[in-house]
């Protein structure tokens, strides 16, 4: 590590970025390694938001949450500098921030993200909370009798599709609610079997409530293009579709100073170390991992914060990055819990919580957290869970007059 300051023992820790990876490592830094380290979150954003629940919102099922920033690092003791990391030298050991600011490190902490791209031309690409007006509108033109049909479409490489199948359930299910007839539904994708990630017992579940909603399913096929009233897909082929709608693909932040590929991801060890660089770390989205999940992200961001911690003389176990996979799938009916470990025949699926608290975002320290934001209870025994004390205020992601921009 960089020599630090004659006034100041501690690590100073740079986290580069404001959202699940950023917000985990900050909170595991705080409870693995104390004041052994100071730690600085440098986002242009002041406030978290809690993206999962846009596939509810227009269907007035849940609501996007957002939590402020500053309160967030005031709890966990640490600070917030409202800008953006553009660019690292990580010979310096030195970040330039949007507003030319040069800040010192001793340990950096990417987590800046992805950026979502196109990936089926001419459909509506649902990428959370901003697009939850326009698949609205989608909605009540469909009710109103101009959309006789909607095709959800699954891209080639999507790292995470589980929120496509929720928004053609609930969609199933709010016509079903309104009474709304005549519009056909179909999932397309290039998956063996539907969120096949999951496993067999899964996909059967999937394939199930697909069923039950009337939901046409069309695996191995991966949508091309959207045209007048047809979807183009592979194997050549146009299916009918009064509208598509697809999630996007991802492109990493393609960061100046660190080396990634040609899709801007950056490579990370088991440890969440940058290999090409010497104390830099990546976590979230932005790494070459190939499931992009905030569960996922909190996970990684745990092990490159235990092996900070270990660095900075900590008493902790830098234990190493071991994914395992759970996704909350909201259906319109009772929610299903899913589990599994990549790599691994290991694989759950239920109607009652496999984790708690049962969040669709499960960390490890970020979780219990907006668990007690939104009343639920301590950890029942038999379940996965670790409570993390944060008293923190939320509030809805509207507008607020005079709020910041």
């Amino acid at each position: 590590m960089t020599g630090r300051g004659a006034r100041d023992s501690r690590m100073r820790v740079l986290i580069a970025g404001g959202g699940v990876a950023a917000l985990e490592a900050m909170l595991a830094l705080r409870a693995l390694a104390a004041d052994r380290v100071s730690v600085v979150l440098v986002a242009p954003d002041r406030e978290f938001v809690y993206r999962p629940l846009a596939v509810a919102e227009p269907f007035r099922l849940g609501e996007v949450r957002t939590f402020p920033l500053d309160r967030l690092a005031d709890a966990a003791g640490a600070r917030v500098l409202h800008d953006a990391v553009v660019s690292v030298d990580p010979d310096r050991h030195t970040v330039r921030t949007e507003s030319d600011d040069e800040l010192a490190y001793d340990a950096l902490i990417l987590a800046l993200g992805a950026r979502p791209r196109t990936a089926v031309p001419g459909a509506t690409t649902f990428a959370g909370p901003s697009s939850t007006g326009a698949f609205g509108e989608l909605l009540d033109a469909a009710v109103g009798g101009s959309v006789d049909s909607i095709v959800f479409a699954v891209p080639a490489g999507a790292t995470w599709p589980l929120p496509l199948y929720e928004l053609a359930l609930l969609t199933g299910a709010d016509f079903a609610d309104r009474g709304t007839r005549g519009v056909e539904l179909a999932v397309v994708t290039p998956e063996e079997a539907p969120l096949a990630l999951f496993g067999n017992e899964a996909s059967n579940a999937i394939r199930e409530l697909l069923a039950i909603r009337g939901i046409a399913l069309r695996t191995q096929t991966t949508p091309v293009e959207a045209g007048a009233g047809t979807l183009a897909v592979v194997p050549k082929e146009e299916i009918r579709a009064g509208r598509v709608v697809a999630l996007p693909r991802l492109e990493g932040p393609r960061l100046p100073g660190i080396w990634h590929d040609l899709n801007g991801f950056v490579p990370t060890d088991e440890h969440g170390r940058v290999p090409s660089e010497v104390d830099v770390y990546a976590a979230g989205d932005m790494t070459l991992f190939p499931l992009k999940q905030g569960g996922i992200a909190t996970q990684q961001a745990d092990a490159a914060a235990a092996s900070i911690a270990a660095a900075a003389g900590a008493e902790v176990e830098a234990a190493p990055f071991r994914p395992v996979l759970r996704g909350l799938l909201l259906t319109g009916m009772v929610p299903r819990f899913l589990r599994a470990e990549p790599g691994t025949a290991v694989s759950a699926v239920d109607t009652e919580p496999l984790w708690w608290p049962p969040g669709k975002i499960v960390g490890r320290y970020l979780a219990p957290f907006l668990a007690e934001r939104l009343g639920l209870p301590e950890t029942p025994a038999g379940r996965e869970g670790v409570r993390v004390e944060v008293a923190l205020d939320a509030q809805t992601a509207a507008p607020q007059v005079g709020s910041p921009a």
